[in-house]
């Protein structure tokens, strides 16, 4: 399921990326671009990967096509081609599969069933809801 291929905008396809994968991406999206040891850095010092481990993840990472490098000088900087929503919605996909059955609506449920949603949230939600419908009823009577 992981690797399965999932169709994000326009003819890019990306498959679902493992959570070390969604680790160094985050970092990359919040640099722009950075090289290995940039990336090595920006973890917590306590959690700090090794070096040649994220050069091998970047790298495998850059065959998926999450990420690009360019080199400058002896060293490569790597940049997302990914962008988060796609990476998101990618997530979010694999888990409804997985977990859900298909049914967004299972997860929403579940969701709003096991964690406190403050009032803001719920209203941003009702709100998406009532925009959905909108968009998706004009569409059935067309």
């Amino acid at each position: 399921m992981r690797n399965k291929l999932v169709r994000g905008t326009g003819k890019q396809k990306f498959p679902v990326p493992t959570a070390a994968e969604i680790r160094l991406l985050q970092i990359l999206w919040d640099l722009k671009e950075a090289t290995v040891e940039d990336v090595v850095n920006a973890h917590p010092e306590r959690e700090r990967p090794h070096y040649k481990t994220t050069q091998t993840l970047l790298r495998i990472m850059e065959k998926k096509g999450f990420i690009a490098h360019e080199a400058r000088g002896r060293v490569f900087v790597f940049r997302p081609l990914a962008s988060r929503k796609i990476i998101d919605q990618l997530s979010v996909q694999a888990l409804v599969s997985r977990n859900f059955h298909g049914s967004a609506a299972g997860l929403l449920i579940n969701l709003l069933e096991s964690s406190s949603i403050k009032k803001k949230e719920l209203d941003e939600l009702e709100s998406r809801i009532r925009e959905y419908r909108e968009k998706h009823e004009q569409g059935d009577r067309e």
